[in-house]
């Protein structure tokens, strides 16, 4: 046998074994899910086989009263009582039960209160809304004391750790960030992802102006789930490491956001690996005897990006409705970032020049934004309510910077029009037949974009693709809980969320003027379908010492394409009929032990599971993370996964297949204390993600050049087989694809100490780790793991007193473990090659005016030169690369340190004024998948008339 034959022949057998290999771990993987359903439907059988046990014991606890009582006191910092303050008693679901008003000494009484757990939302224009979770038993009643402060520091209520349930996010086992209305008003300036500043576990991703989300444990994007007033606002279409459409959520109209750390899949579904944002919207409120009007205007002023704006919000209540409007908008203008500098620019990855020889001010950064809300809550009798709501926002001339100058240097790279119009009807009854309460929801979501690109580095020649998107989403959602005993509560629940997708795309041509139909990213007219039912049980084994919770759940998630619903195009559809169904069970189980009263000590074991979408099934074209495909175009052409996300990936030998779903294992373990000066916690995290759907480069077989992915040809192929289209040529192309396992581990700390009456200390600590657990390495899992960082603040507020100052700071660590993906993506390591220098320096640079032709020669030939400098294209390449064929700008993160002061001041009851002086030094920083730098130098004014 000739020696190439078998060199050849050793190489098959060495990809069938890896692919039998695969086969095996993939069976073995099947195996271990049907063990693990098996083993929770035996333990849900159990649990429901107990709860038929306990029901004729429920009914002789519900016939032995009929409702409770709450009364309170509401007093401020210096222990004065608060008259005249409105305070609302509100259900989990925000259903507005009843509204009273303070006597001159400060008292409040509700009456005949069904037994359950409630918000106590007290208000006064002078001071901060605070929110306290009441418990009320049958013929009990509940007294409380409450202060109100100006500026309060921190919330402790939470109503989406527990469904149906209020409580303090000291009482429940889950890691919980509760952000209240004086912080969201504070942070969210630009986008409502800002949020996520100054918390711990989880941090601010900002892919471009208008586009951001927030990191949860490391994750973010499809690993997120968001909910508003417990309505999924996920869509199947979300694209993966970002999130388009969670900024036009409005802030102004927000009571709260809550933040659950760790999978919460059991009541929350697919998508919950990471955690999940939970969005809680204000209520209107109530009238008393005669109806009233409230409301607040609210107006800011921010020098770094020159925004502007503010909101409107009016408030009209009788006793047994209430109506609540808000208008908002904002206009952000061009951002100038730390130094004037853009770490990033096109001009620097590619040319190896400072951004500002275009100016201090990043291009493409400016936007506008506005919308409304219309909110009604009706109570025909007591213990029973109708809410309807109703959010329209927009976004217009929004650009994704880190496709233009602030990265790949393209001429066109817009986000038209983006739009949201998001309804949910819902039914609240107490005492519903046998069980204590119900609530009952149906919902509207219709996310709205498209996208205008136009590859190339900057090539105004170049075919220019138009992408339309619209995802419309009807819901339906449910859940009635009953007390089983005075200290167990039992909750079943269930959700229905039906998506369709319109996509329609075209490709023009500049020169010719023709218009062509070409493949959207996600097929046109695709469903899905996504679904669950669940089971919650909290039980208070030993009231105030020993706590358990649990909930399980059953996920059903199908995908529909139909290639009918394509244009022909050379007689061919553009995508292929494909389908899938997914089904599997999560859950969680957790245990909370305070043998002290101010110490407790936790526990948390939850299974995460998340569905591919359409995006991961369907995808092809352009990304946050470079140019996709999906797997049956990649299929059809031999692709093969290759081993990393980088240019210089290499065949894994495995065969690209249809995605599966994902699964996760939770541990967390920790200890909370506090008493009335000092509240600290400490958290340590484990999360293993199964099968995780990373980005992995595309191998084809030699000679794949001149073939198609959708409208773009396949323009240059490496040695290896990886391959490059004309949108993304900095990048390669890339496929999802079940190709690792993952760890995330990490530590999240948060202190709180009342140094005196006057002077509070507080700040934050976390720590992530993530690596594949095959190679030990970073894994590809899309937007990266954000570094070690430290919140800090030192705030004096005298008692008593109308005013307060804070300074405080953001500390990050360098990150320095970055995947290929991370090192590939333009918004991080941003890798370029001589062929993607060559590009920009005769495209973007030249029609920027940056190049052009030197002395005595003749424009557009190899005498070009860059003006700045007098090189030629050669000069700039052996510069900017040296030796090499490509390699990263960035091949960690730095780290930084932000030193900020801000304060407010009450001038009377009704106005008040806020300013914050951030990053005083200056300083040039960014964070993970960012696709701009942080704001420079600011000064930041907020207004607030309350009435």
């Amino acid at each position: 046998m000739p020696r190439q034959w078998f060199v050849q022949l050793t190489k098959l057998h060495a990809a069938q074994a890896e692919r039998y290999a695969y086969k095996m771990k993939v069976e073995k993987n099947i195996l271990s899910r049907a063990q693990g359903a098996r083993t929770i439907l035996g333990a849900l059988v159990l649990a429901l086989s107990l709860l038929s046990a306990l029901l004729p014991h429920a009914r002789v606890q519900a016939q032995q009263g009929s409702g409770g009582s709450v009364s309170g006191v509401v007093t401020d910092t210096n222990g004065a009582v608060v008259s005249k303050a409105k305070v609302a008693l509100i259900t989990s679901q925000q259903a507005l039960l009843g509204m009273a008003e303070t006597d001159t000494s400060g008292r409040f009484q509700f009456g005949d209160v069904p037994a359950g757990d409630y918000v106590l939302l007290v208000s006064r224009p002078d001071f901060s809304r605070r929110r306290m979770a009441v418990e009320v038993a049958s013929g009990e009643a509940a007294n409380v004391q409450l202060t109100l402060e100006i500026n309060q520091v921190a919330e402790h209520v939470t109503v989406t750790a527990e469904t149906g349930k209020v409580e303090d996010k000291d009482r429940v086992i889950q890691a919980v960030n509760v952000i209240s209305e004086d912080a969201i008003r504070q942070r969210a300036t630009a986008v409502l992802a800002q949020v996520a500043d100054e918390e711990v576990g989880v941090s601010l991703q900002r892919t471009s102006p208008t586009i951001g989300g927030i990191f949860v444990r490391g994750l973010t994007g499809k690993n997120v789930a968001t909910y508003v007033d417990g309505v999924r606002y996920s869509t199947s279409t979300g694209r993966g490491g970002i999130s388009t459409f969670f900024n036009l959520n409005e802030p102004s109209t927000l009571r709260a956001v809550e933040i659950l750390r760790g999978p919460n899949s059991a009541q929350y579904g697919s998508d919950s690996l990471g955690g999940t944002l939970q969005l809680i919207s204000r209520p209107p409120e109530f009238g008393g005897v005669a109806p009233e009007t409230h409301g607040e205007f609210n107006t800011f002023f921010s020098s770094a990006d020159l925004s502007f704006g503010g909101n409107t919000l009016v408030t009209y209540g009788t006793r047994r409705f209430g109506v609540l409007a808000n208008l908002a908008a904002r206009r952000v203008n061009t951002l100038r970032p730390g130094n004037g500098l853009d770490s990033h620019s096109s001009l620097t990855r590619f040319l190896g020049l400072p951004s500002n020889i275009l100016g201090d001010r990043l291009t493409d950064t400016a936007f506008t934004q506005y919308g409304g809300t219309l909110r009604f809550n009706y109570a025909p009798k007591a213990g029973q309510q109708f809410i309807f709501h109703y959010q329209r926002s927009q976004q217009d001339g929004g650009k994704r910077y880190d496709q233009t100058l602030g990265g790949d240097g393209n001429l066109l790279a817009d986000l038209r029009n983006l739009m949201l119009d998001f309804f949910y009807a819902r039914y609240v009854k107490q005492n519903l037949g046998f069980f204590d309460s119900g609530s009952f929801t149906v919902s509207y979501n219709g996310q709205r974009e498209e996208r205008v690109n136009q590859g190339g580095q900057g090539n105004p020649l170049a075919n220019i693709t138009h992408q339309y998107e619209r995802t419309n989403v009807y819901g339906f959602s449910f859940f009635v809980d009953k007390r089983v005993t005075r200290n167990q509560t039992f909750l079943l629940g269930g959700d229905l969320y039906h998506e369709r997708v319109n996509a329609p795309a075209y490709t023009f041509n500049p020169v010719t003027l023709a218009v062509a139909a070409s493949r959207p990213r996600v097929p046109d007219e695709a469903r899905y379908i996504l679904g669950g039912v669940y089971v919650q049980d909290v039980y208070e084994v030993i009231p105030e010492r020993l706590r358990l919770s649990g909930a399980l759940r059953y996920n059903v998630a199908s995908y529909r394409s139909r290639a009918a619903n394509s244009p022909l195009v050379g007689g061919r559809p553009l995508f292929p009929d494909d389908s899938l169904r997914i089904d599997d069970f999560s859950g969680r189980f957790g245990v909370l032990l305070s043998p002290l009263k101010d110490l407790s000590f936790i526990f948390n074991y939850s299974r995460g599971f998340r569905a591919p979408n359409i995006t991961d099934l369907g995808t092809l074209g352009l990304t946050g993370d470079g140019f996709e495909v999906d797997f049956n175009s990649a299929a059809s052409l031999g692709g093969i996964i290759g081993s990393t996300a980088g240019v210089n990936a290499a065949s894994s030998g495995v065969p690209v297949a249809r995605q599966g779903s994902e699964t996760s294992n939770n541990f967390d373990v920790g200890f909370r204390y506090r008493r009335r000066r000092f509240d600290t916690d400490l958290t340590a995290f484990l999360i293993d993600i199964n099968q995780a759907i990373t980005k992995q480069a595309l191998i084809l077989p030699p000679g794949a050049v001149g073939q198609f992915l959708g409208d773009q040809p396949i323009v240059n192929q490496s040695p290896n087989g990886v391959v490059f289209v004309p949108l993304a040529l900095t990048q390669p192309v890339l496929v999802r694809a079940n190709f690792s396992d993952a760890r995330i581990m990490g530590l999240e700390y948060t202190i709180d100490a009342r140094l005196n009456q006057d002077w509070l200390f507080g700040g934050n600590f976390t720590y992530i780790r993530a690596e594949d657990r095959a190679t030990g390495l970073a894994p590809n899992i899309e937007g990266g793991t954000p570094p070690a960082n430290v919140f800090l603040r030192l705030r004096y507020q005298p008692r008593g007193g109308r005013y307060w100052v804070e300074a405080y700071s953001t500390l990050a660590d360098r990150q320095t473990r970055l995947s290929s993906l991370d090192l590939a993506d333009r918004r991080t390591g941003a890798t370029r090659s001589r062929a993607n220098i060559a590009s920009f320096f005769n495209n973007g640079a030249r029609v920027r005016g940056l190049t052009g032709p030197g002395p005595d020669a003749v424009f557009g030939t190899a005498d070009d030169r860059l003006l700045a400098t007098g090189e030629t294209l050669a000069q700039v390449q052996n510069r900017v690369l040296g030796s090499a064929a490509s390699a990263p700008l960035f091949t960690y993160i730095p780290g930084y340190g932000l030193l900020n002061v801000r304060g407010g001041f009450r001038f009377n009851e009704n106005h008040g004024l806020l300013m914050d002086f951030e990053n005083i030094t200056d300083q040039t920083y960014r964070g993970l998948s960012w696709g701009l730098d942080g704001p420079g130098r600011s000064v930041t004014v907020h207004y607030q008339y309350r009435f």
